[in-house]
């Protein structure tokens, strides 16, 4: 068995985990419809998301129209009504995911999932994939730190599940600042929503596929 040196590994979770852009865009279509606006093709939304939700409807407003007269408050609530209600009907694990997550187990390994998602539909669609007992601990938007990339949630991951050592998994800018300013390394995945070229995020390491995770961790 690989020996990984960290004791805790933690996760983001769209683009990172799960593949949730087809869902992510139905909801965010649903929202820009209901104000008249057409619609962002499936290969534009994997570009707009990461930071949250809000920041990615911000984004799609802009690509589709600006964002000038349009009251975001009121619409950011039509957007996530209608992804809570669709939240799992394309989404899934990327491909090695399960093996990944069976390895990290049985090294022992403590897993955490850390995202910029609002807490309650964080938790939602794990229960849906059933893989919320895969975790010893999810948090999520609004559940009391900082989004990413404040370092906040990360400072707490390890301490939360018993200390030691601790890495990060992450697609995006916003996961390698939040990990740099938490002084633990971070992986990222060149098959997510990368909002810089993988070799730029500026990881660790980059894998491109899931199968590589453990070693990498290993040669950290």
């Amino acid at each position: 068995m690989t020996k990984i040196p960290f004791a805790t590994v933690g996760f983001d979770l769209d683009g990172t985990l799960l593949d949730t852009s087809r869902d992510l865009g139905a909801a965010l279509n649903h929202a820009l419809a209901h104000i008249g606006r057409a619609p962002v093709p499936d290969t534009a939304v994997s570009g707009l998301i990461g930071g949250g939700s809000r920041l990615m409807l911000g984004r799609a407003l802009e690509l589709t129209g600006g964002a000038a007269g349009i009251d975001q408050d009121a619409l950011y609530p039509v957007l996530l009504g209608y992804y809570e209600a669709n939240i799992a009907v394309h989404t899934a694990l990327y491909p090695g995911g399960a093996a990944m997550l069976d390895a990290l187990e049985a090294a022992g390994t403590r897993l955490a999932l850390v995202t910029n998602k609002p807490h309650h539909l964080a938790m939602k669609l794990l229960d849906a994939l059933g893989l919320t007992q895969r975790f010893g601990w999810v948090i999520g938007g609004g559940g009391g730190y900082p989004l990413k990339p404040a370092p906040d949630v990360l400072l707490a991951m390890a301490e939360r599940l018993g200390g030691g050592a601790a890495a990060y998994v992450g697609d995006t800018t916003y996961d390698t600042r939040a990990a740099a300013a938490a002084g633990i390394p971070c992986i990222a995945v060149s098959f997510g929503f990368n909002d810089a070229p993988p070799a730029q995020l500026g990881a660790a390491a980059v894998i491109d596929h899931f199968d590589e995770l453990v070693p990498a961790l290993a040669r950290l």
